[in-house]
This record gives C-alpha cells, structure tokens and sequence, in this order.
C-alpha cells in the first residue's frame, strides 16, 4: 500500500494562470507578487539601514556626553582673539593646512579649527578645540564632512551609509533605498484594495492587519527617507545630480572674489564685520584660498531651516563685500537643503529625532511581520521549510494597454535608478529559472 510523502512547496507545479481580467482583478496578483519577492530581498538590507539610522539620529546628544571635555568649557568672562586661538592651534598641527574656524557660538562652547592634513580620507580633518577664554588646547579629532561628525557619529554615519565597506558598501543602502518606495507604493495600493472582513483576525490575518495598518501610518516618511536617501547613492545620486544640474536645481554659492586690495586684517575683524551685518552665531569662517578671494563666512545651524545665510568680507578691508540670503535660495535647493536636514534629523532638534525613530521603529516592525507572515504560509510542516509564495504568471493577467506602459515606466526608473534596474532584472531571472525547475521536477 503506498505510503503519503510530505510534499515541498518548491516541487508543486503553479496552477496556469487565467486569462487577462480587467481592473483590479488583474492588477492585484502583479502587485501581491512584486511586494513579496521585494520584501523578501530587501528586507535584511531595510533591517539594517532602520537600526543603524536610529542609532545615527541620536548621535548629536551622545557625543555631546562623550566628547564634551573637547567640546565645552567653563564659562568665563572675557575671550582671546580669534586669531591667537587660530595661531595656538596651528602650532598643535605644523603640517596642517587651515581651511575653516568655527568661531565658539556660546560661553561654554570651544572654538574648532579645522585643518586638512597629509593621510586623512576624503571628507575627513583634523580639527583642534580651543578654549576662548584661556587660549588653551583641549583635545584635537579626526572629524567627518560638512557637519563637523566627531568621531563617534562619523563611524556610525559611515556604518549606516556603507557597512565600512567603501563603494561595495554603499550597495547596500542604494539598494535598500531604490527598492523601499517601491514596496512601500505596492503595499499601500494593495491594503487601500483589499477586501475587509467582519471576522476577527487572528493568527497570520493578525499580523497583517498590523503590517498594512502600521504600514500605512509611516507610507509617507518611508517614501521620503527613500528620496532623500537616494540623493547620497552611489550611482542614483549621480543620476540626481546631473538631473538637478540639468534643470538648475543645484544649491547656490556666495561669490568669493574680492577687490585687489593688499593685507589681510585677520579672523577677528572679519567676524566682528560679519556679526554687525547681522550674521549669527553658529558660523564657519573660510580663509581665501587663492590671491583675489574672500573670507566667506556662512551659517551652519541646522536645527532651524532659515538660518543658511552666508557673507563675504575683503581681506583687506574688513568690509562686506557680498551677501547670498537662504531666502534668495530657488525653492528646489531649499526643499533640498531641508530634505538633507531632516533626513539626518537635525531639522527642528528633538522633534525630528523622535519622528525618525518612529519610522525606524515601524520598519523593524514591518520587516519582522514581513517575514513571520511568510513563515506562516508554510502548507505544512515536512519538507516545507518557507512560506509558498504568490502564484507566478500574474503579469499575464494584466492587459496589454496596462502592462506596456508598466514595462516602459520600468525600464526608465531601471536606467534612472542603476541598481534597482540590475536587481530587478535579477529577480526576473531567478523567477524564471525557479519557474523552470518546478516544471522539470512537476515532468
């Protein structure tokens, strides 16, 4: 008498896939599809870009502990000139080169100078703290970017952005970002179309209730963490910036030239022109690079979204010689600016951190469901060890005036979008040869 045998998922064959269907009827199954096999591959890479954007979010207040012999002092009335602080730095690093002063913003704040030396990676300096009442050293870092990140959020920075891998590394989050509004659109449309049910949910209907609900919820932070995140790809982020170049979307820059006038009146003088103009504290001062150029002095609070002015002042003179306003931004460079803001949560302080951490939250959340509804679609225990995924040919019920733009609309965003384009085909590929392999086992 024969015996029953568990049967694996992968050795049953798919059922043919009916006839194209109109409306939703035929939209549903390619979407259901593209959201699982989406989810499935990108969602360790989502994982890990959430857990390590959390941690990045609440760096500023951790190296505020962490660092703050260098960063802080005791206040203390008056100050030393800005460029004896300048020349007490200098003597620190003898084989730096001077490219910026951030003047200390408060009583308790040092003041940082910041130096290019021989050995460091691209986007790193060496900055020196000084004490502006006493002159003294109180420690010098390697410091990472535009943002001054001291060491502790320069490594997660760098871990969030590529894994400490270099170029290789930035795989990772590029593909996490080119595919997140892609799972995020697919599983919004489907949980707006879906059927509701009286019952109460239970189980696997549980848990989909709370990945689409939750989902939901944080569908518009996660299609703009996925904008904003692409802008600093590896190869969609070139693709951005020749877009933005293109239609003169590129953030403006004070115009550095000056008279021809010999001297140099030095850091104080320069500051002092600049703070009378109405310039306030947090600023970096810019030394003149070549013969013929300004100090450019420009805002670099970040917490509040207007305050991204910059000034130029002759070095001969101490005069102002140019002002370039954020509100004389264009709009796009603006909604860019802010985008970069928020995106690392410096945007409005606290607040933005907390948003953040929400949705980085919520992602966790999602991922986890993700793959524990997965698991439960598992059609018994034997060989079975994943979930059965969505039946294939569910492109072929998708009519033909619907699927050609779809391909064409694919194809664009695949060329605009490097990596998502490679992967996608990657995901076909598999299908098609898993496709294969049912049918030659099925025989």
């Amino acid at each position: 008498m024969p015996t029953s045998e568990p049967v694996s998922p992968d050795t049953i064959p798919d059922p043919p896939p009916p006839r194209a269907a109109p409306g939703w009827a035929a939209i549903r199954p390619l979407l259901l599809r593209l959201h699982f096999y989406a989810g499935v591959f990108v969602g360790p890479f989502l994982l890990v870009a959430a857990l390590t954007g959390i941690a990045y979010v609440w760096t500023p207040q951790v190296e505020q502990a962490v660092y703050a012999h260098e960063l802080h002092v005791p206040a203390a009335p008056g100050a030393v000139p800005l460029d004896r602080q300048v020349a007490l730095a200098g003597a620190e690093v003898p084989d730096g080169t001077l490219t910026g002063v951030r003047p200390a913003p408060a009583a308790t704040d040092t003041t940082q100078i910041i130096f290019d030396r021989p050995g460091l990676e691209p986007s790193y300096h060496y900055t020196v703290f000084v004490d502006p009442h006493t002159g003294e050293v109180r420690g010098a870092l390697e410091t990472y970017g535009s943002g001054q990140a001291l060491p502790l959020r320069g490594w997660i920075d760098t871990l969030h952005r590529s894994l400490h891998l270099g170029d290789f590394g930035r795989l990772y989050s590029e593909l996490a970002a080119s595919w997140l509004w892609v799972v995020v659109v697919a599983g919004v449309v489907l949980w707006l179309g879906r059927r509701r049910s009286a019952r109460r949910a239970r189980g696997r209907r549980r848990l989909l209730s709370w990945h689409g609900g939750v989902g939901l919820w944080v569908a518009a932070g996660l299609l703009f963490l996925s904008a904003t995140g692409l802008t600093w790809s590896l190869h969609a982020g070139a693709n951005i910036t020749d877009l933005r170049s293109s239609w003169n979307w590129t953030t403006p820059t004070v115009t550095a030239t000056s008279p021809a006038t010999p001297g140099d009146v030095g850091w104080q003088p320069v500051r002092e022109a600049t703070a009378r103009a109405g310039l306030a504290d947090p600023v970096e001062i810019r030394p003149p690079s070549a013969a013929g150029e300004s100090y450019v002095v420009q805002q670099v609070g970040r917490s509040w979204p207007v305050k991204q002015d910059a000034m130029t002042v002759d070095p001969g003179t101490g005069q102002v010689t140019g002002s370039l306003p954020f509100d004389d931004y264009p709009l796009a460079a603006k909604l860019s600016t802010w985008g970069i803001d928020a995106h690392m949560g410096f945007l409005f302080g606290v607040a933005n951190q907390i948003v953040l951490t929400v949705v980085g939250v919520a992602v966790v959340c999602l991922v986890c469901w993700g793959y524990r509804m997965w698991w439960l679609r598992r059609p018994g225990r034997g060989e079975a060890r994943f979930g059965r995924p969505p039946a294939r040919g569910a492109w072929r019920r998708v009519p033909g005036r619907v699927l050609a733009p779809v391909l064409a609309a694919a194809a664009v965003v695949g060329w605009f979008l490097p990596v998502f384009g490679i992967s996608l085909l990657g995901f076909l590929a598999v299908d098609v040869l898993l496709g294969m392999r049912r049918q030659e086992v099925a025989r």
